[in-house]
């Protein structure tokens, strides 16, 4: 028990020396960018603002004072400040641009603060299936090399069958059941979704092969009936006229 609490006491100082340093803060509105894409902190505001100061933590990000605008390195040449709104938009992100913003204004009372997440572009998922007692289990999920907040990844599926409706990387169908032909699974974070489906079929060893055997089977012992029984009838008929031949 003891040790428990240890941890938990651990946990919170840990938290509050966070708090302290300005990387978390309650107030902040969550904004959510992609690489190499832009992104915009909207302020708002109902006023020409006269003077505007956005910081990442506390360094200058950008400014506007005395009517005109100034961009401080790394973010020079890819920002762009409204001087009406406040609005800033950052061009070209980077994973190091993720972090705390803060914009401040003599026009505004208190501070704006954002916490931007910037995420790479999310891959298709990848569906594989295996039995499993008696029973298919299909996995989705995003290959181990995307590392850009997993945590903000969740998983949906589509399928005309009950168990499709709960969001899990895993799903189950039972042999004896009727499958669906196909399922799809969508891994969505924030701003992207993206789908990827499998053909249930697949899952079960040669099961596509053997009915393809026997609808084969079963179309060629057709034909092999039909010519013997066309064999059969000629056969009966030159007997017949062999007959009619040897009688005169």
């Amino acid at each position: 028990m003891q040790y428990y609490i240890q941890k938990l006491l651990g946990l919170f100082f840990f938290l509050t020396a966070l708090l302290k340093q300005g990387f978390i803060s309650c107030g902040s509105q969550r904004v959510y960018g992609i690489v190499h894409e832009k992104v915009t902190f909207n302020i708002a505001s109902n006023e020409p603002l006269k003077e505007i100061l956005w910081k990442k933590q506390k360094d200058k990000v950008a400014e506007w004072e005395n009517s005109e605008g100034r961009a401080f390195s790394p973010f020079k040449n890819r920002t762009y400040l409204d001087p009406v709104s406040g609005d800033l938009t950052i061009f070209n992100l980077t994973s190091s641009d993720e972090g705390k913003y803060e914009m401040e204004s003599p026009n505004i009372t208190g501070t704006k603060t954002f916490f931007l997440y910037v995420l790479e572009h999310l891959p298709s998922p990848r569906l594989t299936c295996a039995l499993t007692n008696g029973s298919i289990e299909v996995l989705c999920r995003i290959l181990e090399h995307y590392k850009s907040h997993r945590e903000l990844t969740e998983y949906s599926w589509d399928c005309p069958m009950e168990q499709c409706k709960h969001n899990s990387t895993k799903m189950y169908f039972k042999l004896d059941d009727e499958l669906p032909q196909t399922i799809q699974c969508t891994a969505s974070n924030p701003l992207v979704n993206k789908t990827s489906s499998i053909v249930l079929e697949t899952c079960v060893p040669n099961s596509g092969h053997s009915r393809n055997r026997y609808v084969f089977i079963a179309v060629l012992s057709g034909v092999i009936t039909i010519i013997a029984c066309i064999v059969l009838y000629m056969c009966g008929i030159l007997k017949c006229d062999r007959k009619t031949d040897r009688n005169k």
